[in-house]
């Protein structure tokens, strides 16, 4: 099996760009800093959402019923504690959030360690009720998505959206026991192609067959051909590039392995897992 330094042990997600203003609240006591010095700006109040607008070319926090101008063009809510949440967008979500002022209106961005990311995005991209080889399937490729797209929207201050665009993720408001433990078993699992971690495309149903990268984008990928979806009498849902998600749903109820599943949708890879610090 081949191995793969993680050199960054933590990806930033876009859950908002274009907007005027926004609120961060947190399960503990948070600190808000500017993230272009670090200085401290406050601590706040757990369970308390703080109303946060774009002021000028800054950022204004409302505090005690008055907006304050921060002085910044970017601030950085630290989570204190592992265990602790963060709010905006009506969910929680692991991790930091960073919000900057471009132009006028602010991006919030989801930074965190890749496996918690994952957390969210299964289940935001699969039933929770499905096979959890499919749930295993869907962790393997969805990691393997999100490393070969690092910095894919980096001019944004973001890798990726929190959007079908890219991946579906609902921050931690949508975990569940069974697809967090499909994530855990499956850590650091990539599929790879030619020694390199491959985007492993997958949509949610062919209509029966799936298609070359070549039918959508123009260029083909080695590792991804048509073959039948296993999805065959459900509504063609997706560009039909890789894996069918329904497909491999079917597959593992017949018995197939994770492994198995990811195989057969992509062909000639390899298996290889990050090797971080730890290792």
């Amino acid at each position: 099996m081949l191995f793969f330094t993680q050199s960054a042990h933590a990806i930033r997600i876009g859950l908002g760009e274009g907007v005027k203003k926004t609120y961060v609240g947190s399960s503990q006591n948070a600190s808000f800093r500017d993230a272009n010095t670090g200085k401290l700006l406050f601590i706040s109040r757990s369970f308390f959402p703080y109303s946060i607008k774009a002021y000028g070319d800054s950022i204004a926090i409302k505090v005690k019923g008055r907006y304050y101008d921060c002085s910044t063009n970017a601030i950085f809510i630290q989570n204190p504690e592992s265990k602790g949440f963060l709010a905006t967008k009506k969910r929680w979500y692991r991790g930091d959030i960073v919000i900057y002022n471009i132009e006028g209106t602010l991006t919030i961005v989801n930074s965190l360690p890749l496996e918690e990311y994952l957390m969210g995005v299964v289940p935001a991209e699969m039933p929770s009720k499905w096979n959890e080889e499919a749930h295993k399937a869907q962790a393997i490729a969805a990691r393997s998505y999100a490393l070969a797209n690092l910095n894919k929207r980096g001019s944004r201050g973001y890798d990726l959206k929190d959007t079908p665009a890219d991946q579906a993720y609902g921050g931690a408001s949508s975990e569940t026991p069974q697809t967090t433990r499909a994530v855990l078993s499956t850590r650091g699992e990539v599929l790879t192609y030619d020694n390199k971690i491959i985007p492993a495309y997958y949509h949610a149903a062919s209509g029966g067959r799936t298609i070359s990268a070549g039918e959508v984008w123009n260029h083909d990928l080695p590792y991804i051909q048509s073959v039948e979806g296993f999805d065959r009498g459900i509504r063609k849902n997706g560009h039909g590039v890789g894996m069918s998600q329904y497909g491999a749903n079917n597959l593992a109820n017949r018995g197939f392995s994770a492994r198995q599943i990811l195989n057969y949708f992509y062909k000639d890879i390899s298996f290889s897992r990050l090797k971080t610090k730890k290792d």
